[in-house]
């Protein structure tokens, strides 16, 4: 870590734990759209499944579930993205260790938090786990017009801190948008290892795999 001056790290599933708090709302769905049903336990799964980690849009992800669910009242999608808005955010939980690695990390570095997604969604869960001012820089990619993998949202980060490539480490779980996206302008990476496998055809390696943020207690 010799003239290492930043550590920058992704949200979903690296600082915030997204796979519970996805849990979280999708047992507040459950709750409020199917207290009719006894067991919604096959509704459930399949949820899980059709949001695909986060990744699938979610006008798409809830126009599907309109289709498929057996609804009590079908409520609008507009009703269904309100909800969502509300109560995704609500639901957020910090991944273990978190609030403590990036108080650690700020002894010492410069940080930073980069992540694809909505602004009013990010931030909403930035400010509900209390994170926001733990960070010197933070950029959501709907606000900078430019998501990763795309070499320009690291290059706005590398602009705001003053400072080259090779003087930040990024820290982030998916390969391509994260590892991938963060090593092709020069960048040294850490790879948190959660649900998003490594791909064939990625060149790169990153400095570090890690499974708990509790790990870099030991690398930074």
């Amino acid at each position: 870590m010799n003239n290492i001056k930043a550590i920058i790290f992704d949200l979903d599933n690296t600082i915030l734990d997204r796979t519970s708090t996805f849990i979280r709302f999708t047992n507040a769905f459950l709750s409020y759209f199917f207290d009719h049903l006894e067991k919604p336990d096959d509704i459930f799964n399949r949820i899980i499944h059709l949001d695909q980690d986060g990744y699938k849009d979610k006008q798409e992800l809830f126009s599907e579930l309109l289709e498929e669910l057996p609804w009590k009242t079908k409520p609008s999608l507009t009703e269904l993205m309100e909800f969502y808005s509300t109560e995704y955010v609500s639901s957020a939980v910090l991944m273990e260790q978190a609030r403590e690695i990036v108080q650690h990390a700020r002894k010492k570095y410069k940080t930073g938090l980069i992540t694809n997604g909505k602004t009013l969604i990010q931030y909403g869960k930035i400010d509900q786990l209390g994170i926001r001012d733990d960070f010197d820089l933070i950029i959501v990619s709907e606000e900078a017009g430019v998501k990763k993998p795309d070499p320009r949202i690291f290059e706005m980060a590398l602009q705001q801190l003053e400072l080259s490539p090779e003087e930040c480490v990024y820290i982030g779980d998916h390969p391509v948008n994260d590892i991938e996206g963060a090593a092709k302008i020069g960048m040294k990476t850490i790879w948190m290892k959660v649900n998003q496998p490594w791909k064939d055809g990625i060149a790169t390696k990153p400095l570090h795999q890690i499974d708990k943020l509790g790990a870099l207690y030991e690398l930074i």
